[in-house]
């Protein structure tokens, strides 16, 4: 073989042997896109100790890969009724409400840590009994007081004070109070009853309603 040909296949062999070591395409692995699930989540008062674990993955090209990056993505959100942490949510306190955006950022790659691509997701802090809260005015508390000596139980169920004297019922709902056990005089604050009835209608505000049963 003439020393021209040697030289020109040498040539190629090199050639296709620094290719085949590049990433596909000649380019650094870039990040197109990021999925974080659940996309949603609702903690529900008073049930708040509860954690959430949001996960994201990210989908790359040269070459093409799919990827779990909870733990190397930066997580923040932008409520402050939840804290996030490496992706696991929990409530910052029991008695607020809010809703926020939870997003995951990662560097996209080819062309520095400047160019980046994230992934959203909603979270939310719920309490039905508050106004306020993003679910608030669907259900509201009922409080009964008792003077004297006596029971008062609802229809339905829920209260029986002394014992139990709060209860959280549907906006809107009619809710019968009953007395019994004592020498019962008058109702206070009930939307419905004959003052020296047995019985009290209330029916649920969105503010929530206090009734007062008194005995002798």
């Amino acid at each position: 073989m003439k020393r021209g040909n040697i030289g020109l296949a040498m040539g190629l062999l090199i050639a296709v042997g620094a290719a085949l070591t590049l990433p596909s395409c000649g380019h650094s692995q870039k990040l197109v896109s990021m999925q974080i699930t659940p996309t949603s989540f609702t903690f529900l008062f008073p049930d708040t100790s509860a954690t959430e674990q949001y996960t994201a993955v990210a989908t790359y090209i040269h070459p093409p890969a799919t990827k779990d990056v909870t733990a190397q993505a930066t997580w923040a959100v932008d409520d402050g009724v939840v804290t996030i942490n490496g992706g696991l949510v929990s409530p910052a306190n029991t008695t607020g409400c809010g809703g926020g955006t939870i997003s995951a950022t990662m560097p996209e790659g080819t062309g520095g840590s400047s160019n980046i691509t994230r992934g959203y997701a909603t979270v939310t802090v719920d309490n039905p009994a508050i106004l306020q809260c993003p679910g608030g005015g669907t259900v509201a508390t009922l409080s009964v007081g008792v003077t004297g000596t006596g029971l008062v139980t609802s229809t339905p169920a829920g209260i029986s004070c002394p014992a139990t004297c709060i209860a959280s019922y549907d906006v809107g709902a009619s809710v019968l109070l009953t007395e019994s056990g004592g020498t019962f005089v008058a109702w206070t604050n009930c939307t419905s009853q004959t003052p020296t009835s047995s019985s009290c209608t209330v029916t649920i505000p969105a503010g929530g309603a206090a009734v007062i049963a008194n005995f002798n």
